[in-house]
């Protein structure tokens, strides 16, 4: 404590530190007598995760939170003690944390799960929640030797998978580079330590010529009159081994680098430092990249350099001021003035709001906690691309990218209504991915909407959680119009309708039943998870007529292709507009559409309470999977000639693949899309007219 106390007297008032010095005297009285499983007192960790703090320049609130942070769980301390004595704000700061290590991860993937989105929510309302929590698990992992063997992989996994990649996303990489050697320590200790002594041993070997580069560096920039400091840069054996691992590189191929940093005073001398090493080394043609201009998305800025050196290796350079070096190594952390009237946040913090505002607005409509932890993994990834809007805003989006991405990053609204893109004034579809630099330009209209497709078209959360939204709103849409329809015919078979239900009768139903709302009841119906005959029979039996008796129901369900929603199509047997067709309700799935000669439907029509009487309405929308069997002579060119007789009957092919070949003959299978039975038997006669086709059929026949 004596070490915490002298560091914070560096940059905290007196009455401050005092506040501190009684946090911790509150702390050890609550912890007293619990221990940690290396044997130390209870009361080190929280001291410690303090320090970690202090080193940071954090204010007395987030100090004191640190120290009483596992208070709230682990002790008999209350909410209402805190707050009476250190005010509200320390008191939400603990209480925050203290609800992210409720499950810590160690039950079922839901909780852990669920406990990660409050943990983003909790930084959402105040960022120090978040520093705190990185403090804590960086001092949980340097002191995870006493853990058992298991323990330590599962937290060394999730400092991997969950808290470096957050740390990094808030432009706190000094955070981040200890978590990921600490975390590849524990969870490969061979490799961690193969590696770290090739890269000792490497840095030996190449001392002197480090020496030479930094020397010739400082002259030429001495010559400039440019106040400068040069520091080396050594790679970690984290960032090693990911190198070799991802790029496929070999140890010498990663270490064939020399690395250096310039921390000069002003922008302005960023510059010049620039075309000052430009002139002492040749750059390498595209390898320049102003991270000043134009930041990362968590505020990093800096000039980087690939230069062609002395050695024959390339020179990797970073050219930044201090305050730049600053934040890419702290953060949010860097120069902290807690956001609020009379204060100022950096760069790094205000993008952080920003990215925690969206997670916000994302998490509301995401109801599966799993869903909402992928989403953010994706958001996670280091790498991005750089893109401009026409009007110049700077947009950065995750590596890979689409246009339909850059769509819902300029606005939801935006991206429901996209059509194509146009990139640099060239058209192309929404499916393109992006590179740095492009200037974006999304074409939109009225009537275009999300399709399924579209979530194999996209990488960011944002893009993601909207387009599932928007289906998942059509879906229900599509389910209580279509369970109204089920329901209306099952009562019609009893000599009812819904609108002959009295309203006390329906709501006891829907109570008895746990449903908020009739669309609730209908929704259930048209997926599968409730029998409209039952519901049906149960109605009228509250509505006092027990002897309910069949009647004869000769009208079916008519569908347009409109549901799809909450309609599928058998792949066993590729239904089309034109087919006789019944369906089957499947629980969860909703109702899947077969072809009367689908040789699934004898076993189907033992379940009859889940057989729905439909057919096709008169206008009917949509493309139809189908799939075709060609019998074609073995020679060079028949696929091809297939395929083009297949697209001049105006029918999409999605896949093709030979079933059967030999010397003379060959079996493809075409899946394709068609519009009815109609167009189904154009394409077939197209293919049948070819010379070198034996035969066509449907599959199933």
């Amino acid at each position: 404590m004596v070490a915490l106390e002298q560091r914070l007297a560096t940059y905290l008032p007196a009455d401050q530190v005092a506040r501190v010095r009684q946090a911790y005297a509150i702390g050890d009285r609550a912890h007293a007598g619990q221990t940690r499983k290396s044997g130390e007192p209870y009361i080190t960790h929280p001291v410690a995760v303090a320090t970690i703090l202090a080193d940071l320049g954090l204010d007395a609130e987030t100090i004191i939170s640190a120290i009483l942070h596992d208070t709230l769980e682990d002790t008999p301390l209350t909410r209402e003690e805190l707050v009476a004595t250190f005010g509200e704000t320390v008191a939400e700061l603990v209480d925050g944390v203290t609800k992210l290590d409720n499950v810590r991860f160690r039950t079922r993937q839901e909780a852990a799960a669920e406990s990660f989105r409050k943990m983003l929510l909790a930084m959402a309302r105040d960022l120090r929640v978040i520093l705190i929590k990185l403090a804590d698990r960086l001092h949980n992992m340097r002191t995870l030797g006493s853990m058992a063997p298991e323990s330590r992989r599962r937290i060394a996994r999730e400092t991997l998978d969950i808290y470096a990649p957050i740390a990094q996303r808030l432009g706190m990489n000094k955070f981040k580079s200890e978590l990921q050697d600490l975390g590849f320590r524990a969870l490969y200790p061979d490799r961690h330590r193969i590696i770290g002594a090739r890269v000792r041993a490497s840095a030996g070997n190449r001392r002197e010529a480090m020496k030479r580069i930094e020397a010739e560096l400082e002259t030429r920039l001495s010559a400039e009159k440019i106040q400068h400091r040069i520091v080396s840069r050594i790679k970690s054996p984290y960032s090693v081994y990911m190198k070799m691992r991802n790029d496929n590189k070999s140890f010498a191929q990663v270490m064939d680098v020399f690395g250096f940093r310039v921390v000069v005073d002003s922008v302005m001398e960023c510059y010049h430092a620039l075309g000052t090493i430009h002139a002492l080394y040749k750059p390498l043609d595209g390898r320049f990249k102003d991270f000043i201009a134009i930041p990362k998305a968590n505020g990093y800025q800096s000039l980087h350099t690939v230069l062609f050196g002395p050695f024959g290796m390339p020179i990797e350079i970073q050219i930044r001021t201090e305050d730049m070096n600053s934040v890419a190594e702290r953060g949010i952390a860097a120069h902290w003035a807690y956001k609020n009237e009379s204060g100022a946040s950096n760069n790094a913090q205000n993008r952080a709001r920003e990215w925690l505002s969206n997670l916000v607005d994302e998490q509301r409509v995401i109801p599966s906690s799993i869903e909402f932890i992928e989403n953010v993994k994706v958001d996670l990834f280091p790498d991005e691309v750089y893109l401009f809007t026409p009007k110049g805003r700077i947009l950065a989006l995750p590596r890979n990218a689409t246009a339909l991405d850059f769509a819902y990053a300029v606005h939801t609204n935006v991206g429901d209504h996209a059509v194509a893109a146009r990139i640099d004034d060239r058209l192309v579809p929404l499916r393109t991915r992006l590179a740095s630099g492009q200037t974006v330009e999304i074409i939109t209209a009225p009537s275009a909407a999300p399709s399924p497709q579209w979530l194999e078209w996209v990488v960011s959360g944002k893009a993601r959680t909207a387009i599932r939204h928007h289906l998942k709103r059509l879906q229900h849409e599509d389910a209580v119009d279509f369970g109204h329809r089920m329901l209306d015919r099952a009562l019609d078979g009893l000599g009812a309708s819904l609108d002959l239900v009295r309203r006390p009768v329906l709501e006891r139903y829907l109570a008895d039943n746990r449903f908020k709302r009739l669309e609730e009841l209908l929704s259930d119906i048209a997926l599968g998870n409730r029998m409209p005959d039952t519901v049906a029979r149960s109605l009228l039996m509250l509505q006092g007529h027990p002897a309910v008796t069949a009647h004869t129901v000769s009208e079916k369900i008519l569908i347009t292709g409109s549901e799809r929603g909450v309609l599928s199509f058998g792949n066993c047997c590729h239904p089309v507009p034109g087919d006789p067709i019944m369906g089957y309700l499947s629980a969860g799935k909703g109702v899947v559409v077969h072809r009367l000669e689908c040789p699934n439907v004898p076993e189907f029509r033992k379940s009859p309470e889940r057989c729905v009487e439909i057919d096709w309405d008169r206008e009917v929308e949509g493309d139809y999977r189908v799939e075709l069997r060609v019998s074609a002579h073995n020679r060079p060119g028949v696929l091809a000639q297939v395929a083009t007789a297949i697209a001049d009957s105006a029918s999409n092919i999605e896949n093709v693949e030979y079933q059967e070949r030999d010397l003379m003959n060959a079996m493809l299978v075409f899946t394709i899309e068609v519009k009815n039975r109609k167009h189904l038997a154009d394409v077939m006669r197209h293919v049948r007219r070819l010379g070198v086709v034996n035969s066509v059929h449907r599959h199933p026949v």
